[in-house]
């Protein structure tokens, strides 16, 4: 009923690891839950970049996030039953091919300084370490392999041309500088939909790029308008945009900062992994929000509402997604203050969506 309605209406789902695709689900329950005879699967268009590919796939295959938030919340549901080795274990080829180029590089560099230590190619020897360094420390292997059988599980499509819905996924290919599309049909749309989440999830410096017929894809990150160009091009009118990507926001005066050494003040307590995470969300942001204002102005037929959290509820995400308090709190925070939202009398998203046709529940 609600797929006609939807038929132009595309959902656009970003990244934030775990913890924000978390976040997504639990706005898309609260959009399920706001609206009669609704379900995040009816949007004609949904897609997916980065840890957001996952959540895409699921919705264009059918499955309601309700239930998908009810899963994340129980601990003893095992509908997708996801473990920590199946997102972190090291990749064994690249660490082998480390050792073999970092040996190599040692003897060239001692062999450089004990013959010349003032020889200015000894900066040279220092390049070949610095250049051994691994592509990435974990593979998304072991993660492709639980994702398919998932699918499988789930009686969910395993290529593109099978959904029901139009499933688009974004990466990025390494060596040509330039976005993919997996499901827009051409040369990528025989890529089996595991191996595309697979290229989509791949984040630089921590997973190794996906090799996909010979050419080497990372994560596709938001751009500088959440690829809502993709979903325009495909027809749609009304854009959902949900990021988790917005920067944390502490309070340096009270120790609100979750870390392994127990609560803290600062974002840098968190290490070097957070201080690159908190420079990447400030500058998808900014992207994101000058892209989104300057594709409106240019485009002011097409309806675009972006979803985020507030800055500071985003302390949230710097919890452990191992974690199963942090988990709930990130699954109710979008719910929640997504149904804030939708209840407040012009919500410029529950109007657009009742001008759809969707009734709200009383």
């Amino acid at each position: 009923m609600t797929a006609t309605k939807l038929e132009k209406a595309a959902l656009c789902l970003g990244g934030g690891g775990i913890t924000g695709a978390m976040y997504e689900v639990g706005v898309l329950a609260a959009l399920e839950d706001a609206f009669e005879d609704f379900q995040a699967s009816d949007f004609g268009v949904i897609l997916g970049a980065s840890s957001g590919a996952c959540v895409a796939t699921g919705l264009a295959g059918g499955l309601s996030a309700h239930r998908i938030y009810r899963a994340l919340l129980d601990p003893a549901d095992d509908f997708f039953n996801m473990k920590r080795h199946h997102l972190l274990q090291v990749d064994l080829r690249e660490m082998r091919r480390v050792w073999s180029s970092t040996l190599g590089a040692l003897r060239r560099f001692v062999g450089s300084v004990t013959s010349n230590p003032l020889r200015k190619s000894n900066w040279q020897e220092i390049d070949r370490l610095w250049d051994s360094l691994p592509a990435g420390v974990f593979t998304t292997d072991a993660f492709e392999e639980f994702f398919f059988q998932f699918l499988t599980r789930r009686g969910i499509p395993k290529t593109f041309r099978d959904f029901p819905r139009q499933l688009l996924l974004v990466a990025h290919d390494l060596d040509g500088g330039e976005r993919v599309v997996f499901g827009m049909g051409g040369h990528m749309e025989h890529v089996p939909v595991a191996k595309a989440v697979a290229a989509s999830i791949a984040t630089p410096m921590l997973f190794a790029p996906v090799r996909i017929d010979g050419r080497d894809f990372i994560a596709g990150a938001p751009g500088e308008t959440a690829h809502v160009d993709l979903a325009v091009e495909k027809g749609c009118e009304l854009v959902v945009v949900i990021n988790a990507m917005v920067p944390v926001r502490t309070d340096p005066t009270a120790n609100v900062v979750p870390t392994g050494h127990g609560p803290k003040s600062r974002v840098r307590d968190k290490g070097l992994l957070w201080v690159y995470n908190q420079s990447w969300r400030l500058m998808t942001e900014a992207r994101l929000q000058k892209g989104l204002a300057a594709y409106e102005a240019a485009h002011p037929d097409v309806d675009i509402h972006l979803l985020e959290p507030a800055r500071d509820d985003a302390v949230l995400f710097m919890h452990s997604p191992m974690n199963f308090d942090a988990r709930r709190a990130l699954l109710e925070e979008g719910y929640t203050a997504t149904t804030r939202t939708l209840r407040e009398e012009d919500s410029p998203l529950r109007l657009a969506l009742e001008k759809l046709g969707l009734t709200r529940k009383a």
